[in-house]
């Protein structure tokens, strides 16, 4: 399955079911740095759908650890990760 990649105003969609880690990591985190101004400025939020329930623990990790706010929603078959502007007022 190739990896799907959708702009829209202020949602960046990256759908990576199929891929396995590290790939998962990987691919959100290119994905995360090619975006970091509107992530950062909170212009847009990157929602990850995964089938990899790995990726729901090490994506996480990785964007907090960058300074993003985070949040994992268990749908029917897969899991969505949305990264996005981490508030000032929200702490770690």
């Amino acid at each position: 399955m190739e990896n799907e990649t959708v702009i829209n105003l202020d949602v960046i969609s990256l759908d990576i079911r199929g891929q396995i880690c590290p790939a998962c990591l990987l691919i959100s985190l290119k994905e995360i740095n090619k975006h970091k101004g509107l992530l950062r400025n909170g212009e847009a939020n990157l929602i990850v759908r995964t089938d990899h329930r790995d990726a729901t623990r090490t994506i996480p990790d990785a964007a907090v650890a960058m300074g993003y706010a985070v949040s994992v929603e268990k749908k029917k078959g897969y899991y969505e990760i949305t990264v996005g502007r981490k508030d000032e007022d929200q702490k770690a």
